[in-house]
């Protein structure tokens, strides 16, 4: 789209004219049906269009609720409004192939990409209908390419990990282009384009396989998924109910160490580091959601979407189901100070306080602090409080200075 400006167009050009190619780069939005009018109209006649391939996609994940008509435009623009455009004003030619490049996120589904999923089908189906009308036509759904350039560059690690632990490892450049040869001599309408990871699914558990393949792939693994929630609480519950208090965190924070491996595509949940926030491990808000799903599952628990911003660490989050399932004496002792000391911590964070509340935060963690080193209170009674409230501006900065200073020496 930025024809001889793109970067490699040049070197390509000259690689196609030494091998005896006249070759034109044009930049052109596709998605502008009067653009792409001029540009055909360019084509000389004395060589007659006779291919299309339309590869052009953007990305903008997030989950269904997050899409907003602009977030749907920007991603249906390029793909659906452009091969239209081409096969309303191509239909009347002679061509030998129509190739938009599609994607398994129609035909699998694919987390976070609702918006995108439907672009790629409607290529699958444009391509049916120009073979009703007589018209050439295949749509290639690729799975995704090993290439540091185009829209697989724009996935983080965690997105990547995530489709190699379904089996779909990333094409090998070579591998795609030797498809695309195949492809080009298909009489389908439609194919799947794909690279498969031999054994890679055998024994995974049917809920971390991509929908179309769970009935082809025989699962030797027993998960959570075939326990109705009431059932799952009960037996965790059980469990837990047997063991000491230190104990029960340790199994528990097991627990959700293995379902967070699984939601990152780690293969060991010894990946997952107990005391580090799920933010800083790769969870976005995609990932938060699959997690939460997987751990309301195997807990039987009805749990919020927000679970892993409120339990921002593996430790905290397994204090609050160990809480949650245990039974009163757990419910009772709740979770650690430590464990909300880390709460804190993130929404301290997270926020930007005035002076006025910084003050405020200095005098309530300076008497804490006293508490816990057992020291005697500087000031009898409430006298501290009224103070602070009674004191001028300069006063309350003096006092920040002094109790910032004091948390330091901690």
């Amino acid at each position: 789209r930025r024809g001889a400006d793109a970067p490699g167009a040049a070197e390509l050009a000259a690689e196609l004219r030494e091998l005896g190619a006249e070759v034109t780069v044009a930049a052109c939005d596709t998605a502008d049906r009067e653009a792409t009018a001029a540009l055909l109209d360019g084509v000389p006649a004395a060589h007659p269009l006779t291919a299309v391939v339309h590869t052009a996609g953007i990305l903008d994940d997030g989950v269904i609720a997050s899409l907003t008509p602009e977030r749907l435009a920007s991603v249906l623009r390029p793909k659906v409004d452009a091969a239209w455009h081409l096969h309303e004003l191509t239909r009347d030619l002679d061509l030998a192939a129509f190739l938009p490049f599609s994607s398994v996120a129609g035909v699998m589904g694919s987390p976070g990409q609702g918006n995108y999923a439907a672009a790629n089908s409607f290529l699958d189906a444009l391509t049916r209908h120009r073979r009703h009308l007589g018209l050439a036509g295949t749509s290639l759904a690729w799975g995704p390419w090993a290439h540091d350039g185009g829209m697989t560059s724009t996935l983080s690690d965690t997105d990547m990990r995530r489709m190699q632990s379904g089996g779909l490892p990333p094409l090998a450049v070579d591998q795609g282009l030797e498809l695309f040869d195949i492809a080009r001599g298909s009489d389908e309408s439609f194919l799947v384009l794909v690279g498969l990871a031999a054994g890679a699914m055998r024994g995974a558990a049917p809920e971390d396989l991509p929908p179309l393949f769970r009935s082809m792939v025989r699962s030797g693994r027993r998960t959570a998924a075939s326990t109705d929630a009431a059932g799952a609480s009960a037996a965790l519950g059980a469990k837990l109910a047997g063991l000491g208090a230190a104990e029960r965190v340790r199994y528990v924070t097991d627990l959700v160490r293995e379902q967070a491996a699984r939601v990152l595509g780690h293969a060991s949940p010894k990946s997952v580091d107990v005391s580090q926030e799920f933010r800083e491990l790769g969870v976005d808000s995609l990932t938060a959601l699959e997690l939460r799903n997987h751990l309301a599952t195997a807990t039987g628990l009805r749990l919020p979407a927000t679970l892993v911003f409120d339990y921002p660490t593996p430790t905290a989050l397994a204090e609050h189901f160990v809480a949650e399932l245990a039974g009163d004496d757990a419910v009772q002792q709740g979770p650690s100070l430590l464990a909300e000391l880390d709460r804190f911590e993130t929404l301290l964070s997270a926020g930007d306080p005035d002076e006025i509340t910084r003050a405020g935060l200095a005098l309530r963690l300076g008497q804490m602090l006293d508490q816990v080193r057992g020291n005697a209170p500087e000031q009898a009674g409430s006298s501290l409080d009224d103070d602070f409230e009674s004191a001028s501006t300069d006063e309350v900065f003096a006092f920040i200075d002094n109790e910032l200073g004091r948390l330091g020496d901690l």
